[in-house]
């Protein structure tokens, strides 16, 4: 699948997960996200996908998540992190990610090609 910001647009690759294949029945999708923490962008998705949270520990630049069963996650930094959330995929080459989020409110649209 693909993620675009602006110009740029970033290929990921899906995990094996329900709440990933749920997520890309959705799509096309196109979602204004908010900035948290400085490392990660987030939004609420338009209903709930199936929750199967771990524990990752370290958060990687370019890891899609799903945290408690709505708020859809793109990181843009890596860190150790405690909380909890399902993988959906991973951006393949997140070089530059950071730089095309940007600050604050971003609207980012995923799609299947």
């Amino acid at each position: 699948m693909w993620m675009s910001v602006g110009e740029r647009r970033f290929a990921i690759t899906l995990a094996d997960t329900e709440a990933a294949r749920v997520f890309a029945a959705m799509l096309p999708l196109t979602i204004a996200m908010g900035d948290l923490n400085s490392n990660e962008k987030h939004a609420e998705l338009p209903k709930a996908l199936p929750a199967s949270a771990s524990r990752p520990g370290t958060i990687r630049n370019g890891d899609l998540m799903l945290y408690g069963a709505t708020t859809l996650v793109v990181f843009y930094l890596g860190f150790d992190s405690p909380y909890s959330y399902t993988r959906l995929g991973r951006v393949d080459d997140p070089d530059g990610l950071a730089r095309a989020l940007g600050r604050g409110e971003v609207r980012i649209a995923f799609s299947r090609n």
